[in-house]
């Protein structure tokens, strides 16, 4: 027993060498991508924003059926039909998911309805963009309600069924500002940290679940009416993503079987300076980069 430890401990140094090559390698020179073709994807908040993008982009490269969720019947009802117009089935069900019983209910009407769930693309999120102080109970809560315990209730509802036909994915847009927060949107940056960590231990949960994947993405601040009159002093130097470009590598990571994404790529550079620089250094990186104030014009969706 001893000397199979030993061996084990070993070995150990060379399989993460092996895995971080790999992982390299694969990030240069792209594998085979999963078809979708047959998948059923939901996205929730699909009416707008990256959400609309998400589904619009899930149909082009090739899912049978589409499921929309939201809050706002004419913007799912618009995002529905443009993306029928396509070709490719589409339904949207009204459906708030910081309600554990609501979505425990639409999730029995989607499968008697539509079919079973393959892939599940939890986006629906809020953001109000104000400080601790000035922000009142009732949009704390409707904050963590939303983007963290409205993936418990979509994931308990469909994740089983998942397990049962071993097929299937769990798909998170996150926030980069879940591991590297800013003043001013406390109850988002909070919320998304414990979205993360749920993504993380989910992730862990499903190694050994044949079938069943996870994607986290971690995009960066992004061009949609969501975080509308947020400023960063430098735009040149970090612009905006564009709301296409991150459903196309969301889509592109799921077929890729990726757990983690993070967008652009130079997020990893903020995530690894953070692990290891004092916290005066990184205040002066807030103060140099402008996110002290990036909130100060800050509208939200109208």
């Amino acid at each position: 027993m001893e000397w199979r430890s030993a061996c084990r401990m070993v070995c150990f140094p060379v399989q993460m060498l092996y895995h971080i090559i790999r992982a390299t390698l694969s990030t240069i020179v792209p594998g085979r991508r999963k078809d979708l073709t047959g998948e059923v994807v939901l996205v929730t908040g699909g009416g707008r924003g990256i959400g609309r993008h998400l589904a619009k982009e899930f149909a082009r490269q090739g899912a049978r059926k589409v499921i929309l969720w939201g809050r706002t019947e004419k913007c799912l009802k618009e995002t529905a039909e443009e993306i029928s117009l396509s070709g490719t089935e589409c339904h949207y069900f009204l459906c708030d998911v910081a309600n554990r019983e609501e979505v425990y209910k639409q999730a029995k009407v989607v499968r008697e309805k539509v079919g079973d769930v393959t892939i599940l693309v939890n986006n629906a999120a809020v953001v109000h963009g104000k400080s601790l102080m000035d922000s009142d109970d009732d949009s704390l809560l409707k904050s963590q309600h939303v983007n963290t315990l409205g993936q418990f209730w979509t994931t308990k509802a469909f994740l089983p069924r998942m397990l049962e036909l071993q097929h299937g994915h769990v798909v998170c847009i996150n926030s980069i500002l879940s591991q590297s927060p800013i003043p001013g949107a406390i109850d988002y940056c909070t919320s998304k940290a414990s979205s993360l960590a749920f993504m993380e231990s989910l992730t862990l949960g499903l190694l050994d679940c044949p079938g069943v994947g996870c994607t986290t993405v971690l995009p960066f601040h992004t061009n949609t009416e969501m975080f509308q009159g947020m400023r960063v002093r430098f735009p040149q130097l970090f612009p905006p993503l564009n709301p296409e470009v991150v459903a196309q590598r969301t889509v592109d990571a799921v077929r890729a079987d990726r757990a983690f994404l993070y967008l652009p790529w130079t997020m990893h550079a903020l995530v690894i300076l953070k692990s290891f620089m004092p916290q005066v250094a990184l205040e002066e990186i807030h103060k140099f980069s402008g996110t002290y104030t990036c909130m100060n014009t800050f509208k939200g969706r109208t």
